[in-house]
């Protein structure tokens, strides 16, 4: 017998017509909005604590392995590299299993490489275990790809943000954390010894986040993508039929045929990518030119991943707030603003010579390199109804992409001047902005274009998104209107 779906008909949130929620309350457990909301970035965050609990005991494993700078800046770009394809490839595996399932088989399958860190013993081990632990950070596309399922367009860029910005919390946690349990663990056995015990905790972290993904979590407000595959699929962009949901390749072509995923996607990189970056050199760079100890250096770095709690959900709250006011262009606009004044800022970052002057510098950039992902991530929701999961695994993976190049351009090899290459990161971000100036969609304009006029209609229709892919040189083949952004 088929399970019986939830009823929507007592929710306590107002829902619309596809029972996504038209209000976002993170502090709610109310099911199912934002018991998947609290699931998905609690599942997030732990693969963020993964990824980056390596990092900060780099000096200890350095030694301990006598790892070369060139060694661990490759292993740098290794857990970046490892999360590209597998991120590509989380935003079909949503469109077509959901993002429930998705995200609990990643963290099943990703929690073993963190553990593995008690048997490594070379170099080459080493760049393989962060290579297969950046697989984790595919999570992001499910993250991204579940609140879409959950919440309406008018909260949407709010709902990512703080999902993702309160996972990427993950990232300064564990930059504080780590050094202290590895501080306490070596206070009972030898250095050697230590650290290696210390990645038990983000293994078992991991694993019990996707536990609960599996047990308390539901891919879409009416039920799991099991339950309602036989009939219709309920998407973030309503209903869809078991025909269309079956074709992966359509969906496939119709994310991958999409420019704006891949302009989205570069400004991720220089966004998001830079983020990473910076994730995965900031406690070494004042370890290194300040002489601070490593619980400092971990503390200094801690608080640049901490910001996200607030700083990238602000970003998804700029989205939407001027997605109100001045439509798609706002939104546009709001992106190139804030990514602008973070390029500016990480420029001034690797110019600043004094350790609290550097710290204030740092604090204020984590701020709006943040908000710049969550701006990002405003406007993809809206690119592509088809093919979402695979226009926000694209995005996503802009970002490792991204940051495997910065890593490779300007933080390889042995002798690096991490401050110049901290200022010419910023100068590439500043740059790369500019990238959203290529935005168009035809019903709802770019930054410096209105709609054309072929899209033009009446107020009831300008008040509404048209997905764009249901466009034809400007004539609707859907009448599927969704909510104005």
């Amino acid at each position: 017998m088929e399970p019986s779906q939830p009823s929507l008909s007592h929710t306590t949130v107002p829902v619309d017509s596809d029972g996504r929620a038209t209000v976002f309350r993170p502090f709610s457990l109310s099911s199912p909005h934002s018991r998947a909301f609290h699931l998905a970035w609690l599942s997030l965050f732990s693969c963020f604590f993964s990824t980056f609990s390596i990092p900060p005991l780099v000096p200890v494993i350095s030694s301990d392995l006598n790892l070369s700078e060139s060694t661990v800046s490759a292993a740098g770009i290794a857990s970046f590299v490892g999360s590209i394809f597998s991120r590509l490839a989380m935003g079909p595996l949503c469109d077509l299993i959901g993002p429930r399932t998705s995200s609990a088989i990643l963290s099943f399958l990703t929690a073993p490489a963190i553990l593995s860190a008690a048997f490594i013993s070379s170099p080459t081990s080493f760049i393989l275990l962060r290579f297969f632990v950046g697989f984790s950070l595919a999570n992001f596309v499910a993250n991204q790809y579940w609140m879409s399922s959950m919440f309406s367009g008018n909260v949407i860029g709010l709902a990512n943000g703080v999902s993702a910005g309160w996972a990427n919390v993950g990232a300064g946690i564990s930059q504080l954390l780590m050094p202290l349990i590895y501080s306490t663990v070596a206070e009972f056995f030898p250095r050697a010894f230590a650290w290696r015990v210390s990645f038990v905790f983000p293994a078992v972290f991991q694993v019990t986040t996707a536990v609960l993904v599996l047990l308390y979590g539901q891919d879409t407000p009416s039920g799991n993508r099991e339950t309602s595959k036989q009939n219709k699929i309920r998407t973030p962009e309503g209903d869809k039929g078991e025909g269309e949901h079956s074709n992966f390749v359509e969906i496939l072509i119709g994310g991958l045929g999409n420019y704006r995923a891949w302009v989205l996607a570069l400004l991720y990189g220089y966004s998001y990518g830079v983020e990473l970056t910076t994730d995965n050199v900031i406690a070494g760079y004042f370890y290194e030119r300040f002489g601070v100890n490593l619980e400092a250096a971990g503390t200094i770095a801690a608080s640049f991943g901490i910001s996200n709690i607030a700083s990238r959900p602000a970003g998804g709250m700029i989205s939407d707030a001027l997605g109100k006011r001045f439509g798609m262009r706002g939104r546009l606009w709001g992106l190139w603003v804030v990514q602008s004044v973070a390029g500016l800022l990480c420029v001034l970052l690797g110019r600043v010579n004094s350790l609290w002057g550097s710290i204030a510098v740092m604090w204020v950039f984590s701020v709006f390199v943040q908000a710049a992902s969550g701006l990002v991530f405003g406007v993809v929701p809206f690119v592509s109804s088809r093919s979402l999961g695979m226009v926000a695994g694209i995005t996503g993976s802009g970002g490792t992409v991204g940051a495997v190049v910065t890593q490779y351009l300007l933080f390889s090899g042995d002798g690096v001047r991490k401050q110049r290459s901290i200022s010419l990161m910023g100068l590439m971000m500043f740059v790369f902005s500019l990238s959203v100036t290529s935005i168009y969609f035809p019903r709802w304009g770019g930054m410096c274009c209105g709609p054309s006029s072929s899209s033009s209609g009446s107020e009831d229709v300008s008040r509404r998104l048209l997905d764009d892919d249901e466009e034809e040189d400007g004539k609707v083949r859907s009448g599927r209107l969704r909510p104005v952004c």
